[in-house]
């Protein structure tokens, strides 16, 4: 499936949905009178940007180009935007093209395998920027329930994307799997912006769009973030519930490329069950 992505597109629907989550009172406008759509209208929210509407007004049908870092700044202001959201906001504003790298495949160096092969009592899997899974160890692949994929083979790599949203198990896995679900989606859409020229990775994101309307409702809300370290809770089907700490390491030379690290604070039931796992691999 083939799929286009274009930024002036992508910019007005971010915008539209970022003015539609603002509410009036959130804002300190007047939420006086009958409103046929949620969120603020395309007057208030220049008012509050300190631009014309009719400038907004091509910013959100994708006709303005070269915006200015005040109005990029005023704009992120208003909708009270991450860092990861203002990064996107820029690249959408701003975009560039990526060369004709984005077509290759994703190769893992002997180097990192090794290195994730030494990590000890933590589960790694190295995740490129389609969510392809280019390797791990053997801990990070039970704790996935994925098999080692094999070099010779030419089944398509395991993709956490669509495990997380087409396979049913991923649900009994992740017991908070909305906020997995989130998760995946956020990164997606940060990927896309960052690589605009790569069709296999807007082809992944029209593949969910179309198989899953979970992912087609969450996508609608522009949710956008990068991977980041944090806490997950697993819910494995051999040894139990595991919180583990997630630790993200980027490939400086492989952008998109990340190695996922997850383990457990020594002296928890988390701790003595990845073990476990690890003796059961």
């Amino acid at each position: 499936m083939k799929s286009t992505w274009s930024s002036s597109t992508e910019l007005g629907a971010f915008l539209r949905s970022r003015r539609a989550a603002l509410s009036p009172e959130e804002t300190g406008m007047s939420s006086c009178g009958q409103r046929r759509v949620p969120g603020l209208r395309r007057e208030e929210l220049a008012f509050l940007a300190g631009i014309s509407v009719t400038y907004y007004t091509r910013l959100e049908r994708g006709e303005s180009h070269q915006v200015s870092d005040s109005v990029l700044d005023s704009l992120a202001s208003v909708f009270k935007l991450t860092p990861d959201e203002r990064a996107y906001l820029v690249r959408l504003a701003r975009p560039t093209r990526t060369g004709s790298r984005e077509g290759e495949p994703e190769q893992l160096r002997p180097a990192v395998q090794a290195l994730i092969d030494s990590a000890g009592g933590q589960a790694a899997i190295v995740v490129g920027r389609r969510a392809d899974v280019l390797g791990g160890n053997r801990l990070g692949f039970a704790l996935w329930g994925l098999r080692a994929p094999d070099s010779a083979s030419d089944e398509p790599r395991p993709n956490i994307a669509l495990i997380t949203f087409l396979d049913p198990s991923a649900r009994d896995l992740f017991p908070d799997w909305e906020s997995q679900a989130r998760d995946i989606s956020a990164y997606l859409r940060h990927a896309a912006a960052h690589h605009p020229d790569d069709q296999e990775l807007h082809a992944l994101i029209g593949e969910l769009s179309v198989h899953s309307p979970e992912f087609a409702t969450i996508w609608s809300d522009h949710p956008v973030s990068d991977c980041l370290s944090s806490q997950r809770e697993y819910r494995h089907p051999r040894v139990g519930t595991m919180v583990l700490n997630e630790e993200v390491v980027r490939l400086t030379d492989s952008p998109g490329v990340r190695i996922i690290f997850s383990g457990a604070d020594e002296g928890t039931p988390s701790a003595e069950r990845l073990r476990l796992l690890a003796t059961l691999t």
